[in-house]
């Protein structure tokens, strides 16, 4: 999508979009592509709030506050792919599309659920089997059909390729259409506010289909034309699951697309995308911000939940505490400065992911060892 920026400059400032009530990502309708504001199809969005990790910053030499996690956990079927989502949906709404189709990996499935019902479509999700249940649950629960096929992300999406014709779906597969990733895009133009129209110094994201990491690249741009930041850019780096890691490969060989990765497994679903479509854009934008591609192992991840959560009492899904790890990969290696202002992008809700099982009771009718319990015991 391109817009009128000369234009768009004429008529908003940044101190008329501080003056919104609007919450949440429709405050930047100038910057979207949904004509009709009676077709933006809202679940009560909200600016997703940016949260210091000064405890475990300082624990690794970090200055006080300069690790932040933007927690997109908080945003409608608690994941950013309402970001997306919603914009897609909305934009059939408006050009008379009422059929959506897509593959997922469960979060992506679910917002398009959500956002369909709500605009009065019809959707249909096809997942791999292994999908979480919880999300499997979720998606039929809000109204679209969903499928289970034995494959991973990209078999799906070949059958909804295939079923185009013979189903009337429209296809709003990652980069299948134009408007998911203006809405990603939103996650960069709030950044950017937040931080009071400046950009941190590195962004961490977790790196699937990368329409997030493309979209922000895009926004960056667009408020560079608009004069509201300079041409400052975050190192932008794309983290993946060592399981599932075809951006890092591509990127520590100096290529441009990156082969189909084979036997992708990892507890991180969402980064799970054996083949990027737009592996070429998130290359192209790590490359040009100086930044990097990093793979971290299952059990750094499922360790790096545990720290943040008992470190800070924040409970991030695998995907975001691939960020935090890292991050802390990236200053141990001396890529990223210990006192840079990093941004660590927290996708999902925990919730929605296997949790360690609780396992100690008491037993009210017998005497309680309190030393035993103190110590941990069952």
């Amino acid at each position: 999508m391109r817009y009128d920026l000369e234009a768009l400059g004429r008529t908003l400032s940044k101190e008329e979009l501080a003056r919104r009530p609007v919450a949440g990502f429709w405050r930047y309708a100038e910057f979207l592509p949904v004509a009709t504001p009676a077709n933006r199809v809202s679940l009560g969005e909200v600016v997703t709030p940016l949260i210091a990790l000064d405890r475990l910053a300082a624990g690794q030499g970090a200055g006080a506050g300069r690790l932040l996690v933007k927690d997109e956990g908080r945003l409608p079927t608690g994941s950013f792919k309402a970001r997306g989502l919603a914009l897609a949906v909305a934009m059939a709404k408006e050009l008379g599309i009422t059929d959506l189709a897509m593959p997922s990996n469960g979060n992506a499935g679910a917002a398009l659920a959500a956002y369909a019902s709500r605009a009065g479509l019809t959707a249909t999700v096809l997942c791999p089997a292994d999908t979480p249940e919880i999300n499997l649950s979720e998606i039929e629960a809000q109204g679209a059909t969903v499928i289970r096929v034995n494959g991973l992300i990209n078999d799906c999406g070949k059958l909804v390729g295939e079923g185009k014709a013979e189903r009337g779906w429209f296809d709003v597969s990652t980069l299948k259409e134009p408007y998911r990733i203006e809405g990603k895009k939103t996650m960069g133009l709030e950044l950017a506010e937040q931080l009071g129209w400046r950009l941190p110094d590195a962004i961490f994201y977790p790196t699937g289909g990368g329409t997030g990491l493309i979209g922000m690249w895009k926004a960056f741009d667009e408020l560079e034309a608009l004069g509201w930041i300079g041409p400052e850019r975050p190192k932008m780096i794309a983290v993946q699951a060592s399981g599932c890691a075809p951006i890092v490969k591509a990127w520590e060989a100096g290529e441009e697309h990156a082969p189909l990765w084979d036997n992708a497994q990892t507890v991180a679903a969402g980064i799970r995308v054996p083949a990027a479509i737009g592996d070429f854009l998130i290359l192209r934008a790590v490359r040009e911000s100086n930044g990097f591609a990093l793979a971290i192992d299952d059990e750094r991840i499922l360790a790096a939940r545990d720290e943040v959560a008992r470190g800070e009492g924040l409970l991030l899904c695998p995907e975001g505490a691939a960020t935090y790890a890292a991050w802390q990969e990236a200053v141990a290696r001396g890529w990223i400065e210990p006192d840079a202002e990093s941004v660590l992008f927290n996708c999902a809700t925990g919730l929605k992911y296997p949790l360690p099982r609780a396992t100690r009771s008491l037993d009210r009718h017998r005497p309680v060892d309190w030393s035993r319990l103190e110590n941990g015991a069952s």
